[in-house]
């Protein structure tokens, strides 16, 4: 073999020298942007303050949130302040004041809050729409006083109410998406559970209709993790914890 010339290898010193006396700086990668929102849910028997965060990554364009704390609003439930709703908003301050302890300072300008009611308000928005609007008048200028981006209060209509608890239950069993070993968002692959939600009185039976088949009327149609989901529920009256005990009673007696 020949050697290589002595110029060459020369060069190839100098040069490798170069390089080596030349600083180098690592290119920094900006980390995911943290988000935080805020849902009050003003349920039958109570009102829960709940802390979400959730980062800039989605999962075909649907953010992944989990849950970060929560706050049980101490005193009445929201639609006994119809005859006081000037009162309502004391009822909030300590678990909105825990929120703003939860979330960064910087942040709370930016963090959506957001209140939705069910149930007895709905109730109370049937039989006296006069007094449901002033509760909700006063909730909306005491969550505006409030430091977070306040995005409304609102009744929630049953089909709505009822879509919502189709996603949460389907969230937390992974049907949207799972985790793969190494930590990557995957496509679930598993099919949608169907939700019985059991009330005083009634039953409510919430499932996903696929693309093709007859589809009942007043159904939600939601886009979620790149596919539309066509929810409906389909209501049991009579069919609730009242009639069950009911019932319960009648054979314990027999």
């Amino acid at each position: 073999r020949e050697l290589l010339p002595p110029w060459l290898v020369i060069v190839a010193g100098l040069t490798g020298i170069v390089l080596l006396c030349v600083s180098t700086k690592d290119v920094p990668v900006a980390p995911p942007r943290t988000k935080y929102g805020i849902v009050l849910d003003a349920g039958p028997s109570r009102t829960i303050l709940f802390v979400y965060q959730w980062t800039t990554t989605k999962a075909n364009k649907t953010g992944v949130i989990r849950e970060c704390s929560s706050c049980p609003v101490q005193g009445l439930r929201i639609s006994n302040y119809s005859d006081s709703p000037q009162e309502v908003g004391k009822s909030l301050e300590l678990c909105l004041n825990h929120a703003q302890e939860e979330i960064p300072a910087e942040l709370h300008s930016q963090t959506p809050l957001y209140l939705g009611a069910t149930a007895s308000t709905g109730q109370l928005n049937l039989t006296n729409l006069t007094r449901a609007d002033g509760l909700l008048a006063a909730l909306t200028v005491a969550l505006k006083s409030s430091p977070f981006d306040f995005q409304g209060a609102q009744i929630l209509s049953s089909p709505d109410e009822e879509a919502f608890n189709w996603v949460a239950v389907n969230y937390v069993l992974e049907n949207f998406f799972k985790y793969d070993w190494q930590g990557q968002l995957v496509p679930s692959g598993k099919g949608m559970a169907g939700v019985l939600s059991v009330g005083r009185t009634s039953a409510q039976l919430t499932f996903k209709v696929e693309e093709g088949n007859q589809a009942p009327k007043g159904g939600v149609r939601l886009q979620l993790y790149g596919k539309t989901h066509n929810v409906y529920t389909h209501h049991c009256p009579c069919h609730g914890t009242d009639q069950l005990r009911s019932s319960l009673l009648s054979v314990l007696i027999q």
